[in-house]
């Protein structure tokens, strides 16, 4: 008999703060000598008047900040990538997904606003470089930034997204999505849209209201458990046995159900005694099944 054909996937992931404990724009601002409020302070007024797409408030300052134009040059972008706190298991993950499971093979790509100099240099040797999609730039001989290439951020994920699609001659609904903020939101939604899984790895409202799974872990693998439970359809035992079998324990395995509840008063004027309660915010309600 014939072996049983592999599904081929195609799993793609973000960048800063998905596989990475912190910003690229924060280190590369230490780096540098700039302030990292000051970095904060101008990233979140663009993100506030809409400026850029989500997430590529960074390429926007290397291009037309005064600040960060003078003092940032290529080699601090390969820099930032060696400087910049991993999670966990990185490449524990990429060659699991590469190697297959019960007949499914993932391709795994990474698609990020953040510079690209600045992901190959963090992920080499784990992640091939043409499986890496960031913010691209043309440099002068001085190695300053002189103009920007291709952007990954906001809907250009979607683009980068069914680019792949078409080249690996993968169904829409064999796409895997992992990111953590406002820069996932669109192409999360297109994935949604067509079927495919969308793991958020953060709490934040943008990304977990929106994400099929949401997965909070320091360790990359920790993505594993909802791709085997809705991919491969495996029961929690045998995803267990699977982590040991690759030298990770499941210490801890706890689901959450959160609702989000934003409470204000109604037209009434409530009695005195119920005002303060009547002024209250819910933000979070869990109630978790410990298995």
């Amino acid at each position: 008999m014939a072996d049983k054909p592999l599904r081929r996937y195609i799993f793609a992931s973000d960048f800063d703060k998905t596989l990475t404990f912190n910003d690229s724009g924060y280190v590369l601002s230490e780096l540098v000598g700039i302030p990292t409020e000051e970095f904060e302070r101008k990233a979140k007024g663009m993100a506030k008047i809409n400026l850029v797409q989500q997430g590529a408030e960074l390429a926007y300052l290397l291009l037309h900040d005064p600040e960060f134009q003078a003092k940032v040059r290529k080699e601090h972008l390969h820099e930032v990538g060696k400087r910049i706190r991993l999670k966990g298991e990185i490449n524990l993950l990429y060659q699991i997904l590469k190697n297959g499971i019960d007949g499914h093979e993932f391709d795994f790509y990474v698609l990020s606003a953040a510079p690209v100099e600045v992901i190959q240099s963090a992920l080499e040797d784990i992640v091939p470089v043409d499986h890496i999609f960031g913010t691209e730039f043309r440099y002068k001989a001085s190695g300053e930034i002189d103009t920007i290439v291709r952007a990954t951020a906001g809907y250009g994920k979607v683009a980068v997204l069914d680019r792949l699609i078409e080249q690996q001659v993968a169904g829409p609904d064999h796409v895997i999505y992992t990111g953590d903020g406002s820069s996932d939101i669109h192409v999360m939604l297109h994935i949604n849209a067509r079927d495919g899984l969308t793991i958020a790895v953060s709490e934040s409202r943008d990304v977990s209201q929106i994400a099929k799974r949401t997965v909070l872990s320091t360790s990359a693998l920790a993505v594993l458990a909802p791709i085997l439970e809705e991919v491969a359809g495996w029961e929690r035992y045998r995803i267990r046995s699977f982590f040991e079998a690759n030298g990770m324990l499941i210490q801890e395995w706890e689901r959450v159900r959160t609702d989000w509840l934003t409470l204000r008063p109604t037209e009434l004027v409530p009695a005195k005694g119920e005002a303060a309660e009547a002024q209250g915010v819910v933000k979070m309600v869990p109630s978790s099944a410990r298995q």
